[in-house]
């Protein structure tokens, strides 16, 4: 952890504490990431001997708020459940009695129910941008909250595995695999910033019988250069070519024998016939059907990592359906068989909740096959192998599935499987993070919906918006990458501004618009804090030396109390899991940091003031850029 002097500075003005004595009384706070936790510290201190509640009593209860006119922390008076007079009394009755002196807030305004507190500016902006400075891409990240003991972190990390994005091999990757990707990236780096040990896993579509079908298409029409240029699309059009003939096969087949011809020898030489004996051929694990394959899927993982790079994501696996062996899923098959989950009905295996667990949950989680009538394994005897699997190979403390709200039931049918198996303690580890759907996406080239075809898209129309300004645009000295960090940064914006579980209409003009709440605004507001910097010429030494007690307006105190909150923020969405709860506050500081502009000029005033303000915008930049990171966006230094 970095230097904690920023805390020292306010640890100065109170008598009785320090951070060893706060150590000890209230484990779970750590003022020296999180000056807040200290604030709320001494808010339970002074009131302790005035309303007669152990501080340790008060502390949890107090409250930061989303809007700094209603204070900065507010203090819910029922919730200390004190008997014998109305909250509002009470609010009055302590608001009278606290300090006129004190030395970090203002008298406390009573609201009704509730006791509001304001931070006096001084000491927060004197203790507060010192630690931004000093703390850097480390502000807001608290890494105690990723210790199995935070006593003694010998013990080492918490280990979280989140399994996202997930894309079919050959297929489109289409806008559920997108917000999969966006999600669980953040979720990721959320956890990271937290102090986890993260494992991110792409659990790839790579199995089945269609490899069968696009080995026979690759025999017929494969070209070996358009394979190396570009795997991905050239698998597609494969696909969908032997598809187009597969279907085709199978209608005239069936006109024929709705005629009354004979169509055994037709069935057998069938196209789905050979796809699912080539496949049989991979089961049985033939040498050339394995190469095959491996080299489509290896060559597909190339493609895939050089487009998650230009999004900032990367996997430390890269799993599949194909990494589950058929010896680990008749391991599974026969253990549920001999615990009574499983049943046979018209030579099919499955599972009837329905039988299995009484009441409602029962009747929702239904029936599901695990096995066909022709002994093929369907996916979720491949899952609860796999998830059994990880377990043994990575002894996760927790696993996140980012995936669609479409498979809400089959997750939850995964989990109970689990437990009915005897692991409860496995599947209570295991948490389902879903999403809604993602309306009205298409792409130049049609409705096909490969991730490089949706940033492509996104680039030219932020390319376009951009030409619109020439003479700004002549100055632009890599403006195609420009663009496409504009035309990320406005995809996944737009994804991550709403809760995860609505839907939302994709819309290429609103989300690439500069006006706003979106990605190219916040690419805008950092870019701006970047440009003070540049033009004010102002040292870092001269920031480190600044006279902060300078910085008196109202502007630049609201500023400073909105960058007080980024760690609570942070920490807040470890509880929310909702990637909306930091865009919301990320639009809240950029719009007080533009509103405080034409107020705190920094190029033009005297020295003194000038490195005041340099260093609060200073702070305010490693702030943006700390929550545009945490997001999984690029900040931008410049955009001309």
């Amino acid at each position: 952890m970095a230097s904690a002097s920023g805390i020292n500075q306010l640890l100065l003005k109170l008598d009785n504490l320090t951070l060893d004595s706060i150590s000890d009384k209230y484990p779970t706070t750590h003022p020296e990431v999180n000056p807040y936790d200290l604030y709320r510290i001494h808010i339970g201190e002074v009131l302790a001997p005035i309303i007669g509640v152990a501080p340790e009593k008060i502390q949890p209860l107090i409250q930061w708020t989303n809007t700094i006119d209603k204070g900065d922390f507010v203090l819910p008076i029922p919730a200390l459940r004190i008997k014998g007079a109305k909250p509002d009394a009470l609010g009055a009755e302590w608001a009278a009695k606290f300090p006129e002196d004190d030395p970090l807030f203002d008298k406390p305004v009573a609201q009704g129910p509730f006791l509001s507190f304001f931070a006096k500016g001084a000491p927060l902006a004197q203790s507060l941008i010192p630690m931004i400075r000093e703390l850097g891409a480390e502000y807001g990240c608290n890494r105690f909250l990723g210790l199995k003991d935070p006593k003694d972190p010998s013990k080492g990390k918490k280990r979280i595995v989140v399994e996202f994005s997930s894309p079919n091999i050959a297929k489109p990757f289409h806008a559920g695999h997108l917000r999969s990707t966006i999600i669980g990236s953040f979720l990721a780096n959320l956890y990271e910033g937290a102090g986890w040990d993260v494992v991110r896993i792409n659990y790839l579509g790579d199995w089945g019988k269609q490899y069968g079908l696009l080995a026979l298409a690759y025999e017929r029409y494969g070209d070996e250069v358009a394979l190396k240029k570009d795997p991905i699309d050239h698998l597609f059009r494969l696909y969908v070519k032997i598809n187009a003939e597969k279907d085709g096969e199978l209608a005239e087949i069936e006109a024929k024998k709705k005629d009354g011809q004979d169509v055994t020898d037709l069935l057998a030489n069938s196209l789905d016939e050979q796809a699912r004996r080539y496949f049989r051929k991979m089961t049985d694990k033939d040498t050339e059907a394995l190469a095959l394959w491996k080299r489509f899927r290896d060559l597909s993982i190339v493609r895939y990592k050089a487009t998650y790079a230009r999004l900032n994501i990367k996997f430390d696996e890269y799993s599949g359906e194909s990494q589950v062996t058929e010896e680990a899923m008749e391991k599974v098959a026969k253990e549920m068989t001999e615990k009574g989950i499983t049943k046979e009905d018209q030579g099919a295996v499955l599972v009837d909740f329905t039988e299995l667990i009484p009441g409602k949950e029962g009747k929702r989680l239904g029936k599901t096959v695990i096995r066909k009538r022709d002994g093929t394994a369907l996916y979720l005897t491949r899952d609860i192998a796999e998830l059994l699997g990880r377990y043994q190979k990575y002894g996760f403390d927790n696993m996140i599935y980012v995936v669609a709200s479409q498979q809400d039931l089959h997750l939850q049918q995964l989990f109970k499987i689990i437990e009915l198996l005897g692991y409860k303690d496995i599947a209570q580890r295991c948490q389902h993070i879903n999403f809604g759907l993602v309306l009205g996406m298409s792409t130049r080239k049609g409705t096909v919906k490969f991730l490089d075809d949706i940033l492509r898209d996104c680039a030219d129309h932020m390319h376009d918006v951009m030409r619109k300004n020439e003479n700004k645009y002549a100055q632009v000295e890599d403006p195609e990458g420009t663009a496409d960090t504009l035309g990320i940064s406005s995809v996944m914006t737009q994804d991550m501004s709403g809760k995860r579980g609505n839907n939302y209409t994709f819309d290429l003009a609103v989300m690439t618009s500069f006006e706003g709440d979106t990605g190219p605004y916040l690419q805008y507001a950092h870019t701006r804090l970047s440009s003070i910097k540049r033009r004010a010429h102002v040292s870092d030494e001269e920031l480190a030396n600044a006279d902060l007690s300078l910085l008196t307006e109202p502007h630049a105190i609201n500023v400073v109390r909105l960058l007080a909150q980024w760690p609570d923020v942070a920490q807040n969405t470890l509880r929310t899991l909702e990637p909306t709860t930091v865009v919301t506050y990320l639009f809240r500081l950029t719009h007080v940091i533009s509103s405080s502009y034409d107020h705190l000029q920094v190029v033009g005033s005297e020295p003194a003031l000038k490195a005041a303000r340099m260093a609060l915008y200073d702070a305010s930049r490693i702030v943006v850029g700390n929550c545009m990171r945490l997001l999984g966006l690029s900040p931008l230094e410049r955009l001309v």
